[in-house]
């Protein structure tokens, strides 16, 4: 485990504001670390349960929950989200270019 990369991420995480969504990739890029999305899962799997950090604020390159289907972390996910005014498409995604905070 790298520490200091995970804080990286967790800081940039931190600044997604409510209403907004930014990719793994985004997050990566921001945290110094281009092309490193599945690190930024990783990062998030280790966040410290009761944290405080907008984990909920991450979503997949199309927009979509990457967690899995069914699970109260998906059912969490998408709750929160929508709790803040993010709209899901009827595809189930999240429209990157309405609610993206980071944009490319």
């Amino acid at each position: 485990m790298e520490p200091d990369i995970n804080q990286r991420i967790w800081q940039v995480v931190a600044l997604i504001p409510p209403g907004k969504v930014a990719t793994y990739g985004d997050v990566a890029a921001q945290a110094g670390l281009p092309g490193a999305a599945r690190r930024v899962g990783r990062a998030l799997k280790l966040l410290p349960t009761g944290t405080r950090i907008p984990w909920h604020r991450v979503v997949n390159a199309q927009g979509g929950i990457s967690l899995p289907p069914g699970s109260s972390s998906q059912y969490t996910q998408r709750e929160r989200l929508e709790a803040e005014g993010v709209v899901f498409k009827a595809n189930g995604a999240v429209d990157l270019r309405r609610f993206r905070a980071f944009q490319p």
